[in-house]
């Protein structure tokens, strides 16, 4: 993985707030077998065939967020792919469509009543190509957001930024209600102008109003090197108003070997605003080789590269990376979703695509805590149809500092918290244990707070407090730079944060 982390200097005033393992920001020294490790997600039910006739087999890109009224909603590009020969048809434009869901689980498609489609309006469709008379928009290629801006204006309560095809160029949209929709003009424009205007625009662009740092944030596609024969890659920009951008700068991955990236799915953390995590697409085309042959529906291969070579021999999965910037990102080499299995319809191009946000869910274990549920693509352009299948993981449970049971201990930075008690995410095996030892900055155990002094603490829980023979009041060290040394056995630890 990428080492790519933001530098500090002095005691890091961590406070009250959050903090995901998922990076060595925190850390000072690891003994060995110490290490990071990735959890991939616990594959879950199809919630979604993508079967209607306004819809097909290429709904890849997807926006999924809780809303203010508690409701799921889901925007995704609709569209479909028949192989005639050597050549894709397209039967039906590329739209924007919708979904819903009161619990993640099970999805719906209301009759919105927007687009016609087919002589009639009875369908979820949101956004067509000619939403918008005089500029030609790449619709689906649109990711809605729930804008959480304080100064957010009446009648702009959800944004995005949608893509024109000729001149590539990003317009700023916004809505009252997530389906109505209407470009945003600088003052004295009657006709708008692009907002961003540097990049290819040709996979999922988001943007998103930044609570943490007062900004909105707009993540794309580009080429690095030029189109299209460059490398695939990212860039960034913000803004104050929605309209007037940065200029756009590529993401850094410090040390990490340069990889083809599809898409970015970048946002904040709900749980820990301060850090982005990123579930990007990766795109692999090795040609077509002799073990090519062996992936599974060679026929319909053969016939999608004779379109184009790179359409039967490309394999794509899905990454995790995450940043405390939003520039520089630690990413994972190792795949987050992997292709799996040869099934039907697997190891395709643009299969395990994850959908933009993540949602806290009911587990499906009575008495189980809440999980993160992410959506995934699967089945791309093989069928008349294709699924959106959920994923789980534990809250947190992206990355964790994992121990084997021969153990290992982690000393972190000086540190400056808020609070009464820590509260530490963790899991064991029945034999595994976890210690906690607060120490002063020049790394002195603090008395009635040492390793000897710790609970041996054990189990699986997202919220446990640390015990120490004389409690868990560590309302005397709160504001103080103190090192926190954690011992581990056979156990995963995710996050940690102070509290009152």
């Amino acid at each position: 993985m990428s080492s790519s982390t933001t530098a500090h200097t002095g005691p890091i005033d961590i406070g009250a707030r959050l903090e995901p393992l998922i990076d060595d920001f925190l850390i000072a020294e690891l003994t060995d077998p110490l290490e990071l490790r990735l959890h991939p997600p616990v594959k879950r039910e199809v919630v979604l065939q993508t079967d209607a006739p306004c819809e097909g087999n290429a709904c890849l890109y997807r926006t999924v967020f809780q809303d203010r009224d508690g409701r799921f909603r889901m925007y995704y590009g609709a569209w479909h792919y028949v192989m005639g020969g050597d050549r894709i048809n397209y039967p039906h434009p590329y739209y924007v469509c919708y979904a819903e869901s009161t619990d993640g689980k099970r999805w719906s498609k209301p009759d919105l009543g927007l687009v016609e489609f087919e002589g009639n309006r009875n369908n979820n469709i949101v956004l067509a190509p000619d939403s918008f008379p005089g500029i030609d928009i790449s619709a689906g290629d649109t990711a809605v957001f729930p804008d959480t801006n304080p100064a957010c204006q009446e009648g702009s309560e959800y944004k995005a930024i949608v893509p024109a095809k000729s001149p590539r160029a990003l317009y700023a949209l916004r809505s009252p209600d997530g389906f109505n929709f209407s470009f945003m003009r600088r003052q004295n424009e009657d006709i708008p102008d692009p907002v961003i205007t540097e990049g290819y625009f040709d996979s999922l662009n988001l943007a998103f109003w930044d609570d943490y740092r007062g900004e909105y944030r707009a993540y794309f596609r580009d080429f690095r090197g030029g189109a299209p024969h460059g490398v695939r890659g990212i860039k960034t920009a913000t803004s104050a108003d929605f309209l007037n951008w940065s200029q756009p700068e590529w993401l850094d991955y410090g040390d990490s070997p340069e990889q083809p990236l599809y898409t970015n799915q970048i946002r904040p953390y709900p749980r820990a605003p301060h850090i982005f995590f990123g579930f990007p697409m990766r795109y692999i085309d090795r040609g077509w080789l002799p073990q090519t042959d062996n992936l599974p529906g060679l026929e319909h291969r053969r016939e999608r590269s004779a379109a184009h070579p790179r359409y039967g021999s490309v394999v794509t999965d899905g990454l995790f990376m995450s940043s405390r910037d939003g520039l520089n990102f630690k990413r994972w080499g190792e795949a987050y979703i992997r292709p799996g299995p040869n099934v039907v319809d697997s190891w395709v191009y643009s299969d395990n695509c994850i959908a933009w946000g993540l949602i806290e869910t009911e587990a499906d274990s009575p008495g189980a805590p809440p999980e993160l549920s992410l959506y995934v693509v699967e089945g791309y352009w093989t069928g008349s149809s294709m699924n959106v299948r959920r994923y789980t993981t534990r809250i947190d449970g992206f990355v964790s500092l994992h121990a084997p049971l021969a153990g290992g201990s982690c000393l972190t930075k000086p540190l400056i918290f808020s609070g009464r008690r820590l509260v530490l995410n963790f899991a064991t095996s029945a034999a595994g244990s976890l210690r906690v030892e607060i120490q002063d900055h020049e790394g002195i155990p603090v008395p009635g707070f040492s390793l000897d002094d710790s609970d041996e603490i054990f189990g699986d829980a997202i919220d446990r407090t640390a015990n120490w023979a004389g409690g868990n009041d560590l309302s005397a060290l709160s504001g103080r730079p103190v090192r926190i040394r954690f011992v581990l056995k056979d156990a995963d630890l995710y996050s940690i944060q102070f509290r009152e």
